[in-house]
């Protein structure tokens, strides 16, 4: 065999090995591709819609009858219903702090309400797109993380040159607008996203926030309704709360077409859709306050083929827990920063250690300072709560500051309860509530005999040991979270006998 043979039938010998070569790569890239598709066909989308104030109960599926809710009551009839969802704080910007981060506002550093979230502080979709693979966006409503845009030009000057508006560079789409134009958004979203990857889109509503303008064929006939016993029957207080009502009714019509947007689209049955308030209502004993309707707010989740229909659950769970437990649902590990703690096994029916605590962070409200002792806590207040099944402990930091709703302090409601307060109207446990001056620093209440928290036992003997396992528990979520309010007082060190630690001999002078 000549040389020129001898190299061509080497060439053609080589040719074959690169051809088998190649297509052993080109099978391992397919598999590979496979795989990956696969994976991300594994991996639900995620459409999480959050209202704005809003208390529990105030959804049909709860039995709440001055509302008209028929889609999210239709949400909760095919996927489960959650009574006791707390958010990490009773204000917006804290406790979209804590969903987003799976920790308390106060170890993000977001407890006061004009700071952008810190960069260092890692939010769950970021975790999603960067190692599942989803397409993230924000729209609707002001997410309220990027810092506030109240305070004038020098802030603003000061947000741009440290580059602290960070949430362009968190998720891939995102968008600010009017609850109208939440659908458009929601559509523009899926439209843009790739068709290969999985999504995950938070779509904020400002329904029911204060103002209160809808439209009167959504409002209730003020007679109508009922009131909590923290809710004084007054006209005023009914009137409001027809206002608030008519803006949940609106909510829920407004939700309806974003689920339509997501039907139309093929997406309805293959998107984990979680619904929740970001807080209680800006009425009396709500927004702001550290009492349940404050922070309590609904929650209900649809997973068609994972989630059981008509599912309800009373388990104590806390804002820092929804982070972690959309990571779980996408296949992943939550961090070791994130606080919360997953419910997927709830959500899946599966064996579930339920939490024995949450706790509630109220820090300042909006950016006013407290220049003068009379300042309304509902601009500036300090204080901590912790709640177990049956009780609730309030740690009260600034007590000197007199009690006032959130956005509300000048309606029709809170006017009447301070003259029917004047007057001598008002009952013993509404007047204490709201009235006395100086609050307690320290309050305790029965849940299961005085769900309105009117009746503070912080103090009394056979509580006493209930009380110190409180105090304790919140003191050592305190220490974790690295809070800056002192610790508060043990029992053994807050009663006095004439100036003397009871029941602790003096030393020697």
């Amino acid at each position: 065999m000549t040389h020129r043979a001898n190299a061509g039938k080497h060439a053609r010998r080589d040719l074959r090995a690169v051809i088998l070569c190649r297509g052993g790569l080109l099978i391992l890239l397919g598999t590979v591709l496979m795989s990956s598709a696969a994976a991300a066909a594994d991996k639900p989308h995620i459409l999480f819609l959050l209202s704005d104030d809003h208390s529990y109960p105030f959804v049909g599926c709860y039995g709440d009858r001055n509302v008209r809710t028929p889609t999210l009551d239709r949400l909760a009839a095919e996927g489960m219903k959650f009574h006791r969802f707390f958010t990490g704080a009773p204000q917006c910007v804290p406790s979209r702090a804590t969903l987003m981060t799976g920790r308390s506002p106060v170890a993000a550093r977001m407890t006061r309400f004009s700071a952008p979230l810190p960069r260092d502080e890692v939010t769950f979709p970021e975790l999603l797109r960067d190692q599942a693979g989803y397409a993230t966006g924000v729209c609707g409503r002001t997410y309220h993380l990027d810092g506030t845009t109240r305070q004038g030009a020098a802030i603003a000057r000061v947000y741009q040159q440290h580059r602290l508006q960070t949430f362009a560079e968190r998720v891939d789409y995102l968008r600010t607008g009017r609850d109208t134009e939440v659908a458009g958004q929601v559509a523009e979203f899926l439209d843009q996203k790739s068709a290969e990857k999985p999504f995950f889109l938070w779509a904020n509503f400002s329904d029911p926030h204060h103002a209160w303008n809808a439209p009167a064929e959504f409002r209730p006939d003020p007679a109508s309704l009922q009131l909590p016993a923290h809710w004084p029957d007054l006209p005023g207080m009914r009137e409001q709360l027809a206002d608030y009502c008519a803006e949940v009714n609106r909510l829920d019509r407004t939700i309806g077409t974003v689920l339509d947007v997501l039907a139309q689209r093929d997406f309805l049955d293959k998107t984990l859709i979680v619904f929740a308030g970001d807080n209680g209502a800006a009425l009396p004993h709500g927004k702001g306050s550290l009492y349940d309707p404050g922070s309590n707010v609904p929650l209900i989740v649809r997973w068609p083929g994972v989630v059981q229909a008509g599912g309800e659950s009373r388990a104590l769970l806390s804002g820092e827990d929804l982070g972690p437990t959309l990571l779980a649902a996408a296949g992943l590990e939550p961090p070791p920063r994130m606080s919360g703690v997953s419910f997927l096994p709830l959500l899946k029916g599966e064996p579930y250690t339920p939490r024995k605590h949450i706790f509630v962070e109220r820090g300042s409200h909006g950016s006013a300072a407290p220049v003068n002792v009379n300042i309304r806590s509902s601009s500036y207040d300090l204080g901590r709560a912790v709640r177990s099944d049956r009780y609730k402990f309030i740690y009260n930091g600034t007590p000197w500051i007199p009690y006032s709703p959130v956005d509300s302090a000048g309606g029709a409601a809170w006017t009447q309860i301070q003259a029917a307060a004047a007057e001598g109207k008002l009952a013993p446990g509404l007047q204490a509530t709201y009235f006395t001056t100086p609050r307690p620093v320290y309050e305790l209440y029965d849940l299961d005999n005085d769900p309105s928290e009117l009746n503070n036992l912080s103090g009394r003997p056979e509580l006493a040991a209930v009380e110190q396992e409180l105090r304790e528990t919140l003191a050592e979520k305190m220490i974790l979270d690295w809070d800056y309010l002192p610790l508060p007082a043990f029992a053994e060190d807050a009663v006095k006998v004439k100036g003397k630690p009871k029941g602790r001999k003096q030393p020697k002078r």
